[in-house]
């Protein structure tokens, strides 16, 4: 049995939903507008032809600012999903003991980019061969994982693994560790960490990918 006092120490080990922390009903209170699209609501409402994709790729400050400069993304929001603990806190998810990932949550114009297109930003951006880290941040929280919102995205996401798999092993590099989930609740994170390299632009940004891109053709729609 793995105790609670090891899973302090040992920042790669999941906790079970028992030895998870309580957390909280309350969510976080957000902004109403996005920091960086001005007039956007940071959660809508949204025009009517948008669809929603949630990623983990480690640090989601980084993450969250590459996505929104995507042509034809309309808003991010960062969070924690993939765990047990309702609404945590950054502190929390940080002592390993709520099973969440950091996470990006992209509303995006499917007339302007496609859901593969994100897919294989997604791949490009950062290792998912690396498990429980990303570069020097190492732990659950920066585990690599799709959270599919359909089962379409489901099976988009499966495709894209295997073709981004192949290219990886052409390159040498081991297996992807990614987690290929239906979406599981996502808490959002404070306010502070909303569009947070966009009020701290010297801050820290731990992205990095592999070198190893996924040809166009291989992307899907």
């Amino acid at each position: 049995m793995v105790l609670r006092s090891e899973i302090l120490v040992n920042k790669n080990v999941l906790p079970t939903a028992e030895q998870a922390l309580p957390g909280r009903e309350t969510p976080m209170s957000l902004p109403e507008r996005h920091y960086v699209f001005k007039e956007t609501p940071l959660l809508g409402p949204f025009f009517e032809d948008v669809d929603f994709a949630i990623f983990a790729l480690g640090c989601f400050w980084g993450a969250e600012r590459r996505f929104w400069q995507r042509e034809g993304v309309v808003s991010t929001v960062v969070g924690y999903a993939g765990g047990f603990t309702p609404n945590p806190t950054y502190e929390e998810v940080c002592s390993g003991l709520t099973g969440h990932t950091e996470v990006v949550l992209v509303v995006f114009d499917k007339a302007k980019v496609s859901y593969g297109e994100l897919l294989a930003m997604f791949w490009e951006l950062h290792n998912p061969t690396q498990g429980m880290r990303q570069g020097n941040d190492v732990g659950t929280q920066y585990r690599s994982a799709i959270y599919c919102t359909s089962p379409e995205q489901l099976q988009q996401a499966e495709a894209s693994k295997a073709a981004y798999q192949a290219e990886l092993d052409k390159a040498g590099f081991g297996p992807i560790t990614t987690e290929i989930e239906q979406a599981p609740t996502v808490y959002f994170a404070e306010d502070y960490h909303q569009q947070y390299l966009a009020k701290n632009p010297n801050g820290y940004c731990g992205i990095g990918g592999t070198g190893v891109c996924l040809p166009p053709s291989l992307q899907g729609n």
